[in-house]
């Protein structure tokens, strides 16, 4: 085997081939920084009280708004309200905005935004269920699961 100094049309080809997957790589790894900052992961009531949701995080949660816990301040846009599995799983959630007409008690809701470390659902969004038939298919499976957690107790 001969080895000498490489022909400059065999360097140019290298050269261009390293350019190529050098540039393959930064662009594989933008376009995945991208994806892992925009996932919301949806989490049920049940995984809420179990303190399997992150904080600080941008994450959806869901469930039933629960009967009689909506708090609304007098002098601002603020809402309070509890989400309940209709199983013994809820939780408190904030939110400082206009709720959509069809937001009320004993309606399905999914609520986007962040825990913060004193335990409350900061949301910056709200949506609700826009007839009787409609129910988020995250909400309607942690529903289901949940009614089949607690038939199954004694």
């Amino acid at each position: 085997m001969k080895f000498g100094p490489m022909k400059a049309h065999r360097r140019a080809r290298l050269l261009q081939i390293l350019f190529l997957l050098v540039l393959a790589g930064l662009a594989t790894t933008f376009l995945l920084q991208a994806l892992n900052s925009n996932i919301n992961l949806f989490y049920s009531p049940v995984q809420v009280t179990s303190g399997e949701v992150p904080l600080g995080q941008r994450i959806r949660v869901g469930g039933m708004v629960e009967a009689g816990s909506i708090i609304r301040a007098s002098d601002s846009l603020k809402v309070g309200f509890n989400v309940t599995d209709l199983a013994g799983s809820t939780f408190e959630v904030n939110y400082t905005g206009i709720l959509p007409d069809l937001f009320r008690e004993g309606q399905g809701v999914v609520a986007t935004g962040e825990f913060t470390r004193d335990g409350l659902f900061e949301a910056e969004e709200i949506l609700a269920k826009h007839d009787e038939k409609y129910m988020p298919p995250e909400v309607a499976m942690a529903l289901e699961a949940g009614d089949s957690a607690s038939s199954a107790l004694p």
